[in-house]
């Protein structure tokens, strides 16, 4: 697919240290790499489910020249109450910050109906990329899933909320009718962001204060997901997809048998897995009998420590 074409535009919103992990959600969310946050596809991926994504806009007009999209704008006969119009500025676009205020009233004119910029029922959206003007949708990132960040129970080693959200979107790539386990949920981070986003998740773990501290932070949010205390190989569901954030051997013995052991486990539930390790588990996931089809390393802010996620299929 030509880079510039789809129906879609998506901005992105990264730091520095999860940009490797930002291209792999974006590699298995639209089988192609963000490029300087922004890309376009046909595929219509809800933002909310990845920490990374900004903004999709839903292209509905396009044309080299200014004027004649607001023609075209105009000619659509839009007509509808409570709409706000917004400028989005991608790569490249020099245009400066009183005229893009003046092409959103030229946008705004073309619109019948009365606008309301504190809570619009619909975004239109207008940018400028690479020769080309485009009228479109927008829709925005919702931030609701921040509240997280205050739940009540935390374990220091435990992910941070970025990556589990990324991990939920890259095991259902984006489909939110897939039936996940968060196999060694810890204290429900993961599970967390997928109930926020709608997923069918259940959640296990060896460790009884885990899964009470699991089941405290879903039942302080009104989340309804089973977690279960049992060992992974005793647990018998099947699901769609698993995600896997081994252990650290901070609470829990850790070393390759295991890691082995909790990856073949979770392989018999589940047709695909990603797996969050601390060390390299490559020959570990080979020795399983998996397909690995991608993966990255991601650092943790401010510390001289990384992990690394594995995307994994069975064969």
């Amino acid at each position: 697919m030509n880079m510039t074409t789809g129906n879609y535009i998506y901005t992105f919103k990264y730091d520095t240290h999860n940009e490797q992990l930002c291209k792999l959600e974006s590699r298995q969310l639209f089988g192609h790499e963000e490029m300087n946050k922004r890309l376009f596809s046909d595929k219509k991926i809800d933002p909310s489910i990845s920490p990374f994504i900004k903004n999709r806009f839903e292209i509905i007009s396009s044309s080299g020249e200014y004027c004649d999209l607001l023609k075209i704008i105009k000619d659509k006969n839009i007509c509808v109450d409570g709409f706000k119009a917004e400028y989005i500025v991608l790569e490249g676009d020099t245009t400066g910050y009183a005229d893009r205020l003046d092409k959103l009233k030229d946008v705004g004119y073309c619109i019948e109906g009365d606008p309301d910029y504190d809570n619009p029922t619909i975004i239109y959206s207008v940018c400028f990329f690479q020769d080309t003007w485009y009228f479109g949708i927008l829709e925005k990132h919702d931030t609701s899933w921040f509240k997280h960040k205050n739940k009540p129970f935390s374990f220091s080693s435990a992910i941070n909320m970025d990556i589990a959200k990324a991990l939920v979107s890259i095991v259902s790539k984006g489909n939110s009718n897939q039936r996940l386990l968060d196999a060694g949920c810890g204290v429900g981070t993961v599970m967390l962001e997928a109930c926020i986003s709608g997923f069918d998740i259940e959640g296990c773990d060896i460790h009884w204060k885990a899964c009470v501290s699991t089941r405290k932070n879903l039942a302080h949010y009104n989340y309804s997901a089973n977690v279960y205390r049992t060992d992974l190989k005793d647990h018998s569901t099947n699901y769609d997809a698993a995600i896997i954030d081994l252990p650290y051997n901070l609470f829990s013995h850790s070393d390759d048998d295991n890691a082995l052991y909790i990856i073949e486990s979770a392989a018999k539930i589940a047709k695909r897995l990603v797996v969050v390790s601390t060390s390299d588990i490559k020959e570990l996931i080979q020795k399983s009998g998996l397909k690995l089809d991608d993966y990255c390393t991601v650092d943790k802010k401010g510390k001289k420590f990384s992990r690394n996620i594995w995307v994994c299929e069975k064969n």
